[in-house]
């Protein structure tokens, strides 16, 4: 291994090492609240490291990593969720009789997964971080045993799982058929018939291999038609990992996407850009409409993930214009940013209700929480607005952005489609807070310091960036995807 090779992986390897060290460790800790500071103390350490790394660039390991500004902010991102899925979990576990050690080393292999795949610059590296980042939270779904709701949906997440990671494999094995190659940069310069590779490049290969690839990253990211098994794994998985699993396995999906698609396939444009104008579409109005029935908070709030997932393709469809692009990907990870933050504050006020045997998670149990605890009704509606996307909150920022990358490129109609169903989506999440603000009940809800830091801490700063969102787009648009 080379020192530059070093450098591209440091933080990846250190957080590898210290998630190796915690299972070790938690053979002799009696105390499961101390794996968690541990877990988290080696989350805020790679998360240092990686900081360190702003400004450098670098290719690693025979071109199957990348370091750039793109990579830099995707993994701080999942590093910081990391943490805010640790403290979600540290009392939520204990009161569901699930407190077990290896619950936060699944979590940080996972995130290791995730970070493998913002640098993959490898076909077969992309593949193998989405096993790697896939495979724990198969199994932190069902980690609420003998729960067979948790069983079910970690079969049902597993199986599922499998049959994309195929499609995946299959895609990358036509890619590398039609160019000789599963490295970014040799496709890329392949299909432009440089570099002495004139006559190798098979387009229909090629074509088919990405819209496989398409089908399998579609799945990760829950876009519709690939999104069935969503609402089931969200409502039977224990609620910190469902929490943490539709920001991480998003921002990890969503990355691949950006990086394989705008360095890789952008030639394919003409005949992809189509097809995902059809996909963010349909799972925007997908996603909107049948949440509107739901009566389960989880379930409602899975489909609002599914909808999310139409919002940021959008910032993919206009891939193959390079004028386009730079503002496209900045608009993309601001989004990411901003459901992230309001995905986290969601979800813990849905811990903060929810009881054993999966009590207090029927939207009708929230009745009454504005008189009883202003405090946390007020977070819940900060976050039903910037889901909504409306002031004074970030969503609101966000999808600004994204309508005016997608304007920018010339689709206009995908731009008033997500203004429509931006405005359907109103009506489920308003009626939480019209539960909460002018129907009488009884709410009951959890004190746990480390929870309610979190979901408030996350509702001010959903309003305040919101106020000044400049540097944060600027912090987007300067992460920079990088082709060597």
């Amino acid at each position: 291994m080379t020192q530059l090779d070093f450098i591209t992986v440091l933080p990846i390897a250190f957080l590898t090492f210290w998630v190796c060290a915690l299972l070790l460790a938690d053979l002799f800790i009696k105390r499961k609240g101390l794996t968690a500071v541990l877990a988290a103390v080696g989350l805020a350490i790679t998360l240092g490291l990686t900081l360190m790394q702003v400004g450098r660039s670098a290719l690693g390991f025979n071109g199957m990593l990348v370091l750039d500004g793109f990579s830099i902010f995707v993994q701080t991102l999942l590093l910081l969720s990391g943490l805010l899925g640790i403290a979600l979990a540290y009392g939520y576990i204990r009161r569901m009789k699930i407190e077990r050690g290896e619950y936060y080393g699944l979590l940080l292999f996972s995130i290791i997964g995730m970070m493998l795949m913002a640098q993959a610059a490898d076909l077969i590296m992309v593949f193998l971080a989405l096993e790697t980042l896939s495979i724990p939270l198969y199994v932190l779904a069902a980690f609420a045993r003998p729960n067979p709701d948790s069983e079910e949906s970690g079969l049902k997440y597993f199986l599922l799982g499998a049959f994309a990671g195929g499609f995946v494999l299959y895609g990358i094995a036509l890619i590398y058929g039609a160019t000789g190659s599963t490295q970014l940069a040799q496709i890329i310069s392949v299909v432009n018939l440089s570099g002495g590779f004139e006559g190798i490049y098979n387009p229909t290969l090629m074509l088919i291999g990405a819209a496989l690839v398409l089908v399998g990253l579609g799945f990760k990211v829950a876009a519709v038609p690939f999104h069935m098994w969503t609402p089931d794994v969200y409502q039977g998985a224990p609620t910190a990992v469902t929490a943490f699993m539709a920001a991480g396995a998003k921002i990890a999906g969503f990355a691949a996407l950006l990086r394989v698609f705008a360095l890789a396939f952008p030639t394919l444009s003409a005949d992809l850009s189509p097809v995902l104008w059809v996909i963010s579409a349909l799972t925007m109005f997908g996603g909107n409409l049948i949440a509107i029935s739901q009566t389960n908070i989880k379930r409602m709030l899975a489909y609002s993930s599914i909808a999310h997932a139409g919002y940021i393709l959008m910032a993919f469809v206009p891939f193959g214009d390079p004028k386009v692009l730079p503002v496209s990907v900045a608009a993309g990870l601001f989004y990411l940013v901003a459901y992230t933050l309001t995905n986290f504050g969601t979800w813990g006020v849905v811990i903060a209700l929810e009881k054993a045997e999966g009590k207090g998670l029927e939207i009708s149990d929230y009745a009454g929480l504005g008189r009883k605890y202003p405090a946390l009704a007020a977070a819940m509606t900060v976050f039903m607005l910037s889901l909504t996307g409306m002031p004074p909150t970030l969503g609101l920022v966000g999808k600004f952005y994204l309508f005016r990358a997608v304007l920018e490129g010339g689709y206009v109609w995908l731009a008033v489609i997500g203004v429509i169903t931006s405005l359907i989506s109103a009506y489920y999440y308003l009626r939480v807070v019209v539960t909460m603000y002018m129907h009488e009940g009884e709410a009951q809800t959890e004190r746990e310091f480390w929870l309610g830091l979190t979901t408030l801490g996350a509702a001010v700063l959903t309003v305040l960036i919101s106020l000044t969102p400049q540097w944060l787009f600027i912090l987007a648009k300067d992460a920079v995807l990088m082709l060597f």
